[in-house]
């Protein structure tokens, strides 16, 4: 008799410990499968401190809530510098990882984020790692896409190189040279900027291309002019923004400028103060890279 109820007591211990392992899967499942899609989409820029720039940023927001209606559509800025230099001013504007994370505290279960630099370097693949890291999570989102930077495939380089071109001042005359200012980096993405020049150059001999921190230099693009025989040169910023380095290392007042080392080379100088991100022919591909990353959150 005691032993009959030794088994059956082990049987009954056996069932109410496969309960406690059973029943918490079964409700973590359910709760699991009850979250509702929620999509949204992250723009991130490298990010400007000066007010004039911010005429790019609203172009690409209003063009990307056009593409997406009824799409929350939030913002971060890729540079801590920027970010620092704006919160002292009282400012504050997140970076993807803060952006990111407060999507994911706000329900988010699908997110595209849309990388607003130029060309796929450090701040790119920066926040291209940062953001896949919110996929899969606990409790996280789950599916994260990133789209492409402006300059990335073949096509993006012919658009972009058109886009720039139709939107040359119209004054400007053939015998005229246009310079393009890049940002340049130590990053081996550099090579868009040499690579830029050779579509440009395909359609205008006299569009060059230089960068403030890589290649081509400013000494390239004075060698390039020298033998166009151009006297008269249009600075323009190769960069979604008129920011700081267009306004002062470009067209600045400064002995060191673009526009003062040109001066003093004998060229007569026009500065055009409009970011890439100005032109809608330039958001379109942009806005064209988010469509893709967008569609394959269903995917």
């Amino acid at each position: 008799m005691q032993c009959h109820f030794g088994v059956k007591q082990k049987a009954v211990s056996a069932f109410i410990i496969l309960c406690f392992l059973i029943i918490p899967s079964f409700a973590l499942a359910g709760h699991g499968d009850s979250k509702p899609v929620k999509k949204g989409i992250l723009l991130a820029a490298f990010g400007s401190s000066m007010p004039e720039a911010q005429i790019s940023f609203d172009n690409i927001d209003k063009a990307v809530k056009k593409a997406f209606p009824g799409v929350p559509v939030r913002w971060a800025y890729s540079s801590a510098i920027i970010r620092n230099v704006l919160a002292k001013e009282g400012r504050t504007v997140d970076s993807p990882v803060t952006a990111l994370s407060k999507m994911m505290d706000d329900g988010f279960t699908h997110v595209a984020v849309q990388s607003l630099h130029t060309i796929p370097g450090e701040e790119y693949f920066g926040t291209l790692e940062t953001a896949m890291k919110f996929e899969g999570m606990p409790k996280g989102m789950s599916k994260v896409a990133v789209g492409k930077p402006l300059l990335y495939s073949d096509e993006d380089m012919t658009r972009t190189v058109k886009a720039i071109i139709v939107n040359i001042p119209k004054e400007r005359k053939a015998k005229d040279a246009v310079v393009l200012m890049g940002h340049g980096t130590p990053h081996s993405a550099n090579i868009y900027y040499p690579g830029s020049q050779y579509y440009f150059s395909k359609i205008d001999p006299k569009i060059f291309v230089g960068t403030v921190e890589g290649t081509p230099t400013l000494d390239d693009v004075k060698a390039k002019l020298a033998k166009s025989k151009a006297k008269k040169v249009y600075l323009m910023p190769y960069m979604s923004v008129a920011g700081d380095h267009a306004r002062n290392d470009m067209a600045g007042d400064e002995p060191d400028s673009w526009k003062s080392e040109l001066t003093k080379a004998g060229y007569k100088c026009v500065s055009v103060l409009k970011g890439s991100a100005e032109f809608p022919q330039v958001v379109d591909i942009w806005v064209d890279h988010l469509k893709i990353a967008f569609k394959s959150l269903d995917h």
